[in-house]
């Protein structure tokens, strides 16, 4: 298997532990989404592999685009390709046959949220933050949040976080449904790995074959997504209300939008 700068893996018997190591707050781009497809790809071909676990170091699960300097690489008027490949790498995610139970311990923001709705499973704590902070940028969700989110929890608690970009805490997704279980920070990750053992004690193929069942159509209707959402990204991006969303996180105040 290839190896990464910033994903690793660690094995615990069937369980191939996935990790973020981009610390303290796992910021995406293009490279970072690539290298977890790469590596969930070699581990579909793995025998030894019969679940996953994505996890992360640092203080964030991911805190989504680094807007610290000049902004984000995805959201520039000029940098569709980006944008692009990065879509095509989060289709790569979701096309993986294996189980995945997501190790959200922190932060989970923007494409952050997209990369932690991949696994079919997601275990946190009261300290992990969702958001889909994408209004508050002047721009549209992307990494097919907009698909995935409400089959999660449902349209009308997807609308509240989609159309106000609102954080919700760790007990509020549980309340959701967008986590499966509420645990203390220190045990996150170990309740994450007993989950996905727990799947990979049994038969295989019966799970894969389930699995496959489950999701049918799912990669599909996420390529499509995923095209209309890069759509609603590139006219947005060129917006001066994109320009001053993304100031205004930067400075951390409320946007003042003109509707230009």
């Amino acid at each position: 298997m290839k190896s990464f700068d910033d994903v690793g893996v660690q094995w615990h018997g069937h369980v191939a532990v996935v990790e973020i190591q981009r610390p303290p707050l796992n910021f995406f781009d293009v490279t970072l989404i690539e290298h977890i497809a790469e590596t969930f790809e070699a581990l579909e071909q793995d025998d030894q592999c019969r679940a996953i676990v994505l996890a992360a170091q640092g203080k964030a699960f991911c805190a989504g685009a680094d807007f610290s300097s000049n902004g984000s690489d995805l959201f520039k008027p000029d940098a569709a390709n980006n944008a692009i490949t990065l879509y095509k790498a989060a289709a790569r995610l979701y096309a993986c046959k294996k189980p995945i139970v997501g190790a959200i311990h922190g932060a989970a923001i923007g494409g952050g949220l997209g990369l932690s709705l991949v696994p079919d499973f997601r275990v946190v704590c009261p300290e992990a933050r969702f958001a889909a902070n994408f209004v508050q940028l002047g721009i549209h969700p992307g990494f097919g949040i907009s698909l995935v989110l409400p089959r999660l929890i449902g349209q009308q608690r997807a609308n509240l976080m989609l159309l106000t970009g609102r954080r919700i805490k760790g007990e509020e997704a549980y309340e959701y449904g967008l986590a499966d279980k509420l645990v203390p920070a220190e045990q996150v990750r170990d309740e994450a790995i007993a989950l996905a053992t727990e799947i990979a004690q049994c038969a295989p193929f019966a799970v894969e074959s389930t699995r496959a069942t489950l999701r049918h159509g799912l990669v599909d209707e996420l390529k499509q997504r995923l095209d209309h959402e890069f759509a609603e990204q590139a006219w947005l991006a060129k917006t001066a209300d994109h320009k001053e969303g993304m100031a205004a996180v930067t400075e951390r105040r409320p946007g003042k939008f003109n509707r230009s």
